[in-house]
């Protein structure tokens, strides 16, 4: 049984094809650029060698696949993506040419899958954003879930997110230079991250229940994804159920057993001179060591951002985050965690 397993988080920055219109004050890729965009990824994703990958920022599964095909150790990974057009899931839909493509996020792992993976567009039942607002039963960029095998006995759960940015979201017409309409675009954009953050934890709390065991037990989640927002910022606290009595996720970053306080450089974002995190790996509480029904403990989380300080025009602009995790074994007590 394979011990350790490597969960990452990838936000891989506007990877789109060549010629594609991704927004209105930003040139499409040239085939030059894209060549190198792609190389840059590829090489990545050999670098972060984990078993899953969720992705964000993938206007192009195709764009994705060839990345792909380009690495030494992902030509034959699972693949779990769905391009977007018009705003509706498209599965196997490929989008070229001048018309202006959707992000959306992805899932690639080395182990086998217990089903397809889904997508999952609205939000639960009894979950909107305020009256008028667009869009407003849905994710922005739907969610990517897909059951991975990680042992013989045990599946987990993974869920890739990309919550809405800190982007002022505009009405038409309206700029910055009005100091009152600019506030009311960042509220929106706020109201729109909060509630999205609400619907994946009433989500992550539904595949929780639907996959108990018979003794009760929850199969284990985890979550990849950029969230916009630091660990402890309110709409993460959302996602992570912090305060809840039960069915708590926890910041693998603070579970890790390999702490050097000493040796702090973990961030993932570099924007105006400030280092954040805004990219996190979520668990379940089966991979929180310190409670009983534990079956496997985060050793540690690592950041890739050296790219970010050297400003290579092909790389991403998010740093990758990985988590690597040990299962227990048979001695250690490893459940079958609902699976």
């Amino acid at each position: 049984m394979q011990q350790e397993i490597r969960f990452a988080t990838f936000n891989a920055f506007n990877l789109a094809p060549a010629g594609a219109k991704l927004y209105d004050n930003l040139l499409p890729y040239t085939e030059a650029e894209f060549e190198a965009k792609i190389d840059w990824t590829a090489h990545q994703i050999d670098l972060l060698d984990a078993d899953v990958i969720g992705f964000q920022e993938i206007f192009s599964q195709a764009a994705l696949k060839l990345a792909l095909s380009r690495t030494r150790n992902y030509r034959n990974a699972y693949h779990v993506g769905f391009d977007l057009e018009g705003g509706a899931v498209q599965a196997g839909a490929v989008q070229t040419g001048a018309e202006r493509l959707t992000p959306g996020v992805a899932l690639v792992s080395r182990l086998p899958l217990a089903e397809p993976g889904v997508a999952h567009a609205l939000f639960p039942a009894g979950i909107a954003m305020p009256a008028g607002s667009r869009d407003a039963d849905r994710f922005a960029r739907p969610v990517v879930h897909a059951q991975v095998i990680v042992a013989p006995d045990v599946i987990v759960d993974v869920v890739v997110v990309h919550l809405k940015s800190k982007r002022p979201d505009y009405r038409t017409g309206d700029t910055g230079d009005d100091p009152q309409l600019y506030a009311l675009a960042c509220l929106r954009s706020l109201v729109r991250r909060g509630t999205e953050a609400v619907a994946l934890r009433v989500l992550l709390s539904q595949l929780g229940r639907h996959h108990q065991g018979a003794q009760g037990a929850q199969r284990a989640r985890v979550v990849l994804g950029d969230f916009n927002d630091v660990a402890d910022a309110v709409t993460t606290g959302i996602v992570l159920g912090s305060g809840a009595s039960a069915d708590r996720l926890f910041d693998a970053y603070q579970l890790q057993r390999r702490q050097d306080h000493l040796r702090h450089v973990g961030f993932s974002s570099l924007h105006d001179g400030h280092y954040t995190t805004i990219d996190h790996i979520l668990v379940s509480e089966q991979f929180n060591a310190a409670l009983p029904n534990a079956i496997g403990e985060v050793v540690d989380v690592v950041y890739l951002n050296d790219h970010l300080v050297l400003e290579k025009p092909a790389a991403s602009d998010h740093g990758q985050v990985l988590a690597r995790i040990r299962l227990f074994d048979v001695a250690d007590g490893l459940m079958e965690a609902g699976a």
